[in-house]
């Protein structure tokens, strides 16, 4: 819509102060004469917009002035006002009173025919990141963490690392990620970019160097980029077919699936008795014969062989200890 691609030339041109039309058609995908008449378009509507001609001409927004959002679509108000749902994020991050601020003050300038709307689904939309079963992470280093992030500065970490035991490292932070519940930071280490679990972070000081990051960093690819790594040297996973005793599926369904790859129960598997079947893939081999001997005579594994083997030299070895 052409009202939409009006309030973003205002807010690039709120950011930038300058662009040119090339990179204004380039940026909103249309043509450069698309542009032109859509800058005379604002100019005539009382915009203070203008165009200079020259080597270091462009298309220029007048200082001081801003938009407001009474062309918000409603669908365009409850996006919005959605995000204030998750106000544990802003909460986690040291922002929780911006984020209500920022909130209080796009309601007053909505169209009274948004208001109603927005503020009964802001209202409506609870979101828990916790996983069942689990303690909350704890987040207290990450305002910090923010802070060093936006201002591109060093930081100097007490960290406890899963494999390395507590280590001071000086880190240059790229970016924040919250996956699932649990934070990270993205920053590199002597050259080489690395994920460090913030709930790990027993100290974190912000330092007056400035950190190194890449120009062309784009921080979603190198997540990815990470976490690709890391699942890649996670052991290989098994598939297990099971039986339970019915009155404990349930049970056993709940307590499994947090620690499985997916879950379901089986439909149709031929069987001698009224025992249900699971089929159940678990990321880890070993985790399966922890998770599946703490049920006992509740689950039986029917395949693979291999894993039933394992099982019994498992809890031969338990009732060498314990009988």
């Amino acid at each position: 819509m052409r009202a939409d691609r009006l309030l973003q030339i205002i807010l690039l041109l709120q950011r930038h102060e300058r662009l040119s039309a090339r990179e204004l058609a380039e940026r909103l995908e249309v043509s450069r004469r698309t542009v032109i008449r859509d800058m005379e378009a604002l100019s005539a509507a009382g915009v203070p917009v203008y165009t200079e001609r020259g080597r270091n001409g462009g298309c220029v927004l007048l200082p001081g002035y801003r938009a407001d959002v009474s062309e918000l679509t409603p669908r365009e108000a409850q996006a919005l006002f959605a995000w204030s749902g998750r106000a544990a994020l802003a909460d986690e991050l040291g922002l929780r009173d911006a984020l209500r601020s920022a909130m209080g003050k796009l309601s007053a300038t909505l169209p009274v025919e948004l208001q109603p709307d927005a503020d009964a689904l802001s209202g409506a939309i609870v979101v828990d990141r916790r996983r069942w079963f689990a303690d909350a992470e704890d987040t207290g280093a990450l305002p910090v963490l923010r802070q060093a992030v936006v201002t591109r500065r060093r930081v100097r970490l007490r960290y406890a690392s899963a494999s390395e035991g507590v280590q001071q490292r000086t880190v240059d932070p790229w970016g924040l990620v919250e996956q699932a519940g649990r934070w990270y930071l993205v920053a590199a280490h002597r050259g080489a970019s690395r994920m460090y679990r913030v709930s790990r972070v027993e100290q974190a000081d912000v330092l007056e160097e400035a950190a190194e990051r890449p120009d062309d960093l784009d921080l979603h690819a190198e997540w990815e980029r990470l976490r690709s790594s890391l699942e890649q040297q996670v052991p290989e996973g098994v598939d297990v077919l099971v039986r339970v005793r019915p009155e404990r599926v349930a049970f056993v369904r709940r307590i499994a699936t947090p620690m499985l790859a997916r879950g379901e129960v089986v439909r149709g598997v031929p069987s001698d008795d009224e025992w249900p079947h699971l089929r159940m893939h678990f990321r880890v081999r070993e985790a399966a014969c922890g998770v599946l001997l703490g049920f006992a005579g509740d689950v039986e594994v029917l395949e693979p062989v291999g894993l039933r083997a394992r099982m019994l030299q498992l809890a031969e070895a338990a009732v060498a200890t314990y009988g």
